[in-house]
C-alpha cells in the first residue's frame, strides 16, 4: 500500500475540520460546502508554492471560508462567549501557524480548536 501524500492528507484534514465546524453550527449547505472546496483548491496551489506552510492549511482554509461567508451571508462563527453587545465572529488564531483555534478577540478566550465547535 502506498503512503498517502502529505499534502493531500493535510488538505483532507483541513476540509474535514472546517466541515465539522460548519455542521456544528448548522450552516453546511451545499453552497457553503462549495466554498470549502474552493478554499481547499486555492490552498493546494499555495502549499505547492510554499511546502513549509503545510501545517498552516487547516487555519487558512477556516479563514478562507469565514471570509467567503462574510461576503455572502454574514459573520461566522458567531461568538458564544459574549452575551452582550453586538454579535461578532470568532477569529482563527494563530493567523498563520499550526494548531489553529477559534478565539473570541473581545474576551481573549479560546473557544475551540478548528474542527471542535459545538
Amino acid at each position: 500500500m502506498d503512503d498517502i501524500d502529505p499534502l493531500e492528507q493535510a488538505l483532507h484534514a483541513a476540509r474535514a475540520l472546517v466541515l465539522a465546524d460548519l455542521a456544528a453550527r448548522d450552516v453546511a449547505a451545499a453552497e457553503v460546502v462549495s466554498m470549502v472546496e474552493e478554499a481547499v483548491t486555492h490552498r493546494r496551489w499555495w502549499v505547492e508554492q510554499w511546502p513549509e506552510g503545510i501545517t498552516y492549511v487547516a487555519g487558512l482554509v477556516a479563514q478562507d471560508v469565514q471570509d467567503a461567508l462574510l461576503e455572502r451571508y454574514g459573520r461566522w462563527p458567531l461568538c458564544p462567549v459574549c452575551s452582550s453587545g453586538d454579535p461578532h465572529a470568532l477569529d482563527v488564531e494563530p493567523e498563520l501557524g499550526p494548531d489553529p483555534h477559534w478565539v473570541c478577540g473581545k474576551a481573549g478566550v479560546v473557544v475551540a480548536p478548528v474542527g471542535g465547535l459545538k
